[in-house]
């Protein structure tokens, strides 16, 4: 594009290539892909691992299949506001302070849900957990974008979603096995004792890769001006937009799987969470194509393709259920497809929105992360509102991925962006 703002958001990419350092070797990315993909599993184990419960946590707690999820909800609202607070806090204060706090207030409200009484308290304690692991969730995003920039970072995203991927492969399953041994607040002793050993590691292995010289404090007033700035950029705003319904897409599934898998086609909390994990391998495997993509393809044009196949997957998925063919794979297959197309969209759209702001990659990441994970608590009420069954779900669906389409060809208008460098490389030795 010729805009002013793409003018602006060149040029700090421009100083930080001038001064780079030596490309890191590979052992030493992927050391860094491993350590800042635990950090944001953390996000998905907490949202996913206690899934194969929510029908027993319905029946413990004496109340309704659509106010348990409030309590994910809780969650996704945590991520949100606590990525909008923790972004410019990164950038302000280094990378490595905020990430260690955030992950220590996860551990106290995972043990404090061992003695929630009713699912108000739960749902408060969930928003605390949201909070905390919103530390790794932006925080992670930023140091990416202080190492890398352009092809080389939507690469990069696309590596740490391989270890992110891990998270919603294993939390059900986990979830499902710790059901054996012991009630539903077992889950919460898991993930805080998880959270604890990432802290052990942060403390140890991960270094700051934001110099003193590079921080940006300007208090509360210079964070709403910098949020402003970014709002001012329309391609950020859609890209921004465009990551958050794909997510939406995400988290009608998540909200509304296990009761679509376990109450409507009998499945027990082991085989959900073998279905589950069946799905989160096709949203794993689309992530680890995406760079296989991107030696032929522009992050744009996989991210045009990526919406309107899950879209259309998505109308499959409605069709079926409405009209009852196919049964559970009718169900799951197309679901897959959803979740493979999601894979392929998911490290495009933020690479390409924080492209465009490498001077505050932290507030970026945290506006970016806040949109995804607020779209998010405000789906996955829906899906229980319209009845929590394949119908709502596939509605629900159809309907963000519709809208990302809308946003991506009225305000994002990929066919004016510029295409990344593809000699873009690391630009912080770590």
């Amino acid at each position: 594009m010729t805009t002013t703002q793409d003018t602006a958001a060149a040029a700090p990419a421009t100083g930080a290539r001038a001064h780079r350092a030596p490309e890191p070797a590979p052992r030493s990315q992927a050391r860094t892909a491993l350590v800042l993909g635990a950090f944001v599993a953390l996000g998905p184990l907490t949202i996913d691992m206690y899934l194969p419960a929510l029908p027993t946590i319905t029946e413990d707690l004496q109340t309704t299949s659509a106010t348990v999820q409030l309590t994910l909800t809780g969650t996704l609202v945590g991520l949100a506001l606590g990525q909008l607070v923790l972004g410019p806090l990164a950038d302000a204060l280094g990378r490595r302070r905020p990430l260690l706090a955030g992950t220590a207030v996860h551990v106290l409200a995972s043990l404090l849900v061992l003695v929630a009484p009713n699912v108000a308290v739960l749902g408060a304690l969930r928003f605390f957990q949201g909070v905390g692991a919103a530390a790794g969730a932006v925080i992670a995003i930023a140091v990416v974008r202080d190492l890398f920039t352009g092809r080389a970072a939507a690469t990069m995203l696309s590596r740490l979603f391989l270890v992110i991927g891990a998270a919603p492969v294993l939390a059900p399953t986990i979830g499902g096995e710790v059901l054996r041994f012991t009630s539903w607040r077992g889950v919460f002793v898991v993930l805080a004792v998880y959270g604890a050993l990432l802290v052990a590691m942060g403390w140890f292995a991960l270094r700051e890769t934001l110099p003193p010289e590079r921080r940006r404090s300007n208090g509360v007033v210079g964070t709403l001006r910098g949020y402003r700035a970014l709002l001012r950029d329309r391609t950020y705003v859609g890209l921004v937009l465009v990551a958050g319904l794909t997510m939406a897409g995400l988290f009608a599934y998540v909200s509304g799987s296990s009761f679509v898998y376990q109450r409507d086609f009998g499945l027990s909390e082991q085989q959900f969470g073998l279905f589950f994990g069946a799905g989160a391998v096709f949203l794993i495997g689309a992530t680890q194509f995406n760079p296989v993509l991107l030696r032929w393809f522009g992050p744009a044009q996989i991210l045009v393709s990526a919406t309107i196949a899950g879209a259309v997957a998505g109308a499959v998925l409605l069709a079926l259920a409405a009209t009852g063919t196919g049964g559970l794979f009718g169900v799951a297959i197309p679901l897959w497809g959803v979740l493979a197309a999601c894979g392929l969209a998911l490290p495009n759209a933020p690479a390409l929105a924080l492209s465009r702001h490498g001077e505050a990659a932290g507030t970026a990441a945290a506006l970016l992360g806040a949109v995804q994970f607020g779209v998010g608590a405000a789906v996955s009420p829906v899906v229980g509102l319209l009845g929590n069954d394949a119908v709502a779900m596939g509605t629900v669906i159809v309907g963000s991925l519709v809208l990302a389409l809308v946003v991506l060809f009225t305000v994002v208008r990929p066919w004016e962006l510029t295409d990344v460098d593809p000699a873009d490389t690391p630009a912080v030795a770590h």
